[in-house]
């Protein structure tokens, strides 16, 4: 059975999106929406779509439509999966998911009394890469880990972007700080028991750079950091008792990438194949709203998430220590 898909806004993320959705088996595109409809209509002819649809509202109430796809600004995330959800969609939303576990818990109950599955856009958790490098520290080939480090920074030189504005989710945490905190979660398959921060605001008070140590059980830490000036980084090294596993491109990986394993003088590269980014993140939410097989990012880690971010923003704010509720 097709999947029929809308999309709610118009953003620059879809020129990445669409043709993904096209190539990922059993999907439709059917539908763009924006509040601007002249917007709309400028985004479907540009990319073939069928439809341009002139409000948000009017795309949800379109029985054509299954699921939606929603890249819009950080803090009109909860609001529109929800309503999407209450609408009967399923729903693919952008990362971060949500700003406040507050509204995690709104979206994962509107899921639930729906009956629709709704998931956080963490496209590289569905890549082959991820799932090598996470069978290689459970199947011990650097032995115990210890420490993992990641970074993500660019910078972010458009002035009135809307990632500088703090009352919409702005600040590097939230855009992509967010990648390596998730990425140590998951590499490291448990929740961080306290985190330590700091961060360099900006003139609109937003973080401009963070630095954040998350300390995980079995005394295995976590250094990660972001930034929106500072060149463009995205690495990760994952340290165990007996070796390394480099990882150069862990968040946006390519078609065919190499993932290093040194241990003492001998090192062994692994070549990774797989689809182009994103095909299998929509693949893998066509199975989980069929009930096939339940879905790569579920909304409990999406929560756990979360809380892993706001616990770094409370430590920078305030300077202490933040312990997490085990």
């Amino acid at each position: 059975m097709t999947m029929r898909w809308g999309i709610l806004g118009a953003a620059r993320i879809n020129r990445s999106i669409i043709p993904a959705l096209r190539a990922a088996e059993g999907h439709t595109l059917e539908a763009i929406a924006s509040r601007d409809a002249d917007k709309a209509a400028a985004a479907a002819a540009e990319w073939g779509i069928p439809r341009a649809v002139a409000g948000y509202e009017t795309l949800l109430a379109d029985d054509g439509i299954d699921a939606v796809y929603i890249p819009l600004p950080n803090h009109l995330h909860a609001e529109w999966a929800v309503r999407a959800a209450e609408a009967g969609k399923h729903v693919l939303c952008e990362k971060p998911l949500a700003l406040s576990l507050a509204e995690v818990d709104l979206i994962s109950a509107a899921a639930a009394a729906a009956h629709v599955h709704v998931a956080e856009a963490f496209m590289y958790r569905h890549h082959p890469q991820t799932h090598a490098v996470r069978e290689l520290v459970a199947g011990g080939a650097i032995g115990t880990p210890r420490l993992l480090r990641g970074c993500f920074s660019f910078n972010l030189d458009r002035p009135g972007d809307v990632r500088f504005d703090p009352a919409k989710g702005g600040g590097a945490l939230w855009d992509v700080g967010c990648y390596p905190v998730s990425y140590a979660r998951t590499i490291l398959g448990a929740e961080p028991e306290a985190v330590q921060a700091t961060a360099v605001m900006g003139p609109t008070h937003v973080d401009m750079t963070v630095g954040a140590l998350l300390r995980f059980p079995g005394n295995a830490v976590a250094l990660v950091d972001a930034s929106f000036v500072a060149p463009f980084r995205t690495d990760v090294e994952v340290v165990g008792s007996a070796g390394t596993i480099r990882v150069p491109h862990p968040f946006k990986p390519g078609e065919r990438e190499t993932v290093v394993v040194v241990r003492g003088d001998d090192v062994l590269e692994h070549v990774v194949e797989s689809p182009a980014l994103y095909v299998s993140q929509f693949e893998d939410f066509g199975r989980a709203a069929r009930g096939a097989a339940p879905p790569v990012v579920t909304l409990a880690d999406s929560r756990a998430n979360t809380a892993a971010l706001l616990a770094v923003l409370e430590s920078a704010r305030t300077g202490a220590t933040v312990t997490l509720p085990s």
